[in-house]
């Protein structure tokens, strides 16, 4: 993807949905100052995230689902704070999420259906206020939840199946 991206400044979707052969993203992707919806669906090489993905502060919508080679998250991912869904299914590589998912003030659904990797949840998961839908089944190596859990005091859906 060429660095060029960034220049597109009033981008509201960025569909890459099945882009298999995209290895990463270019630090511009921050410059998207008013991206909404990001598709990285099916990127199945994307190793990481740019760290300037962070400054995608109107993002609404990350669909991450499918990328199988993300073995971590940005700790700057915490600061897409207009971000309602968050798509990590099938990140099977996934290890562990960063503390900072906790500053997601607006988060309404949170996937993570098999990410067979993923061993724990930060205890950071419970200041999500607007949380409404987790989804951590088939999560096999998560063993418990964290007790912050409980302050999740808008949540209707919990699958742990």
């Amino acid at each position: 993807m060429p660095t060029s991206i960034g220049q597109l400044t009033t981008f509201q979707t960025l569909n890459l949905f099945c882009c298999s052969q995209l290895k990463e993203l270019p630090t511009s992707i921050g410059q998207l100052s008013t991206l909404q919806t990001l598709n990285l669906s099916d990127c199945s090489q994307l190793k990481e995230l740019p760290t300037s993905i962070g400054q995608l502060t109107t993002l609404q919508t990350l669909d991450l689902s499918y990328c199988s080679q993300l073995q971590e998250l940005p700790t700057t991912i915490g600061q897409l704070n207009s971000l309602k869904a968050f798509n990590l299914s099938w990140c099977s590589n996934l290890k562990e999420l960063p503390v900072s998912i906790g500053q997601f003030n607006v988060l309404k659904t949170l996937d993570y259906f098999k990410c067979f990797k993923l061993k724990e949840l930060p205890t950071s998961i419970g200041q999500l206020n607007a949380l409404q839908k987790l989804n951590l089944s088939w999560c096999y190596k998560l063993k418990e939840l964290p007790i912050s859990i409980g302050e999740l005091i808008r949540l209707q859906e919990l699958n742990l199946s």
